[in-house]
């Protein structure tokens, strides 16, 4: 905590003036403490994401247990109590809590694991955080080791400001989500449900800035297509491959397949989408523009969703249910048919669409009763509001650091952790603080990831801004 003496002139008059003359005193400088804090804890969040990123947390296998001894020890050092626990060997997860009032509390989740790296298609170490550049480089820069540290940033700010919150504040730190959350998020929901007791509000990854233009646009994500991961078990008898087969079991599996990938599912905008779409309208081509602030007419022609698939596939998927054929398995042996030929399938649907009717479609479609189709993994739709105060706070957070930026509302096609906590009735939002340029944004799963120290300079005196102006009573 920094302080400052005061020293009242000498022939200062005394009641009420001297006591306001004080209050004012204490309250400028109680100010300049937070942002002199604010400042200190900013200008090491660059370095601390670098010795993040060197703690790999690769999934598979994780090992998120070593990013769980990474918060422990600057917990320790901060004096913060904080509690942990394995889901598997290896597999560990932490959270910790700043004490406050009766508000419902609000949670900062992020995910300790990241997706492999290629070393031979990166320009330095992948788990080496080498800052270069004016960029810290590394797997999760983005992805998201990155928005991690800045949470804990904030959260330590919070922490050594010594102010009396409104709500409790828990920073939670999990395995898993890369693979779906099974042994993180997901295992805290259901093993240690107290710690999200009384919480209503909970950010996580999924939204952030960019600059397209002149203008700096900022997506929130209020919800996220769902996944529904399948496998297609095509059955025939098995052989010898030097004698054909009228059919087997991978003639089946290959029909099956085409049949998917040849299918265009309905395409139509859910109310998420439609504002979306028409929050980014300004920011498109005069040819689409319009297109975009009436999306849900424009679904219904053809040429349009063409072009938007050949344009744009991100903004494309999220006007229909989607399979992509990911994954085939047959014979362990080039000369053996097999009795089981495999597809595997990562469909994403709309938010709304029922997945077992869904299932029964691929069903109608496949047509073929030697194939069947088991359900690897899929979540429950769940959308958050943007009607509250702390989507209010953050377009007046982005609008005070970001003059003139524009905030929409974001549907994400990929997932993240939040759809657990939705599940739960706790409004989450994929928000961060940075701004990352297009080009940087292939990093994520790609090569070369990382983010500007500027970022994560400024991103942590965002975020600190936000959680003091939200939790302060």
């Amino acid at each position: 905590m920094t302080s400052v003496q005061v020293r009242m002139p000498a022939d200062f008059p005394g009641g009420f003036m001297k006591r306001f003359w004080f209050a004012t005193v204490v309250t400028v400088t109680l100010v300049w403490s937070s942002a002199v804090q604010a400042s200190e804890f900013a200008d090491l969040a660059a370095e601390r994401l670098s010795a993040y990123i060197q703690v790999n947390t690769q999934n598979p296998p994780g090992n998120e247990t070593r990013g769980v001894e990474f918060f422990a020890a600057i917990f320790d050092e901060a004096g913060i109590a904080y509690e942990t626990a394995e889901s598997a060997p290896g597999r560990g997860n932490i959270w910790a809590r700043l004490e406050g009032g009766d508000e419902p509390a609000l949670v900062l989740l992020n995910h300790m694991d990241v997706v492999p790296a290629d070393l031979r298609y990166w320009s330095s170490n992948p788990f080496g955080g080498a800052i270069q550049d004016g960029h810290v480089y590394g797997r999760g820069a983005l992805d998201m080791k990155g928005l991690g540290i800045i949470q804990l940033q904030a959260f330590l700010a919070l922490h050594a400001s010594g102010v009396r919150l409104n709500r409790d504040v828990i920073f939670v730190a999990t395995a898993d989500e890369e693979a779906g959350g099974a042994y993180g998020a997901g295992w805290l929901v259901e093993n240690r449900p107290e710690i999200f007791e009384g919480v209503g509000y909970l950010l996580n990854e999924g939204g952030g800035g960019t600059v397209i233009g002149e203008d700096t646009v900022f997506s929130v994500e209020l919800t996220q297509k769902v996944p529904l991961w399948l496998r297609l078990i095509a059955h025939g008898n098995p052989g010898h491959g030097s004698t054909p087969q009228v059919e087997t079991a991978v003639t089946r599996a290959l029909r099956a397949g085409d049949r998917l990938a040849t299918t265009r599912f309905e395409a139509r905008a859910i109310p998420a989408v439609q504002a979306m779409f028409e929050g980014m309208a300004p920011y498109q081509t005069e040819q689409i523009a319009a297109r975009y602030a009436d999306i849900a007419s424009a679904v219904k022609d053809p040429e349009f969703m063409h072009y938007l698939q050949l344009t744009n596939p991100g903004h494309h998927a999220l006007l229909r249910n989607t399979c992509s054929l990911t994954g085939m398995q047959g014979s362990s042996k080039i000369n053996v048919v097999p009795t089981e030929a495999i597809i595997e399938l990562d469909c994403r649907l709309l938010p709304d669409q029922n997945p077992d009717e869904f299932i029964e479609e691929l069903t109608h479609i496949i047509n073929d009763p030697s194939v069947t189709i088991e359900k690897i993994m899929g979540f429950t739709p769940a959308v958050s509001t943007p009607d509250n105060p702390l989507f209010q706070l953050i377009e007046e957070t982005y609008d005070r650091h970001f003059p003139g930026s524009v905030v929409v509302p974001g549907v994400a096609t990929g997932f993240t952790d939040s759809h657990f906590f939705r599940d739960l009735g706790i409004v989450s939002y994929g928000f961060s603080t940075t701004v990352v340029p297009g080009p940087d944004r292939r990093g994520v799963h790609g090569n070369n990831e990382r983010i500007s120290v500027e970022n994560m300079t400024r991103g942590t005196e965002v975020m600190i801004d936000l959680l003091e102006r939200f939790t302060r009573y």
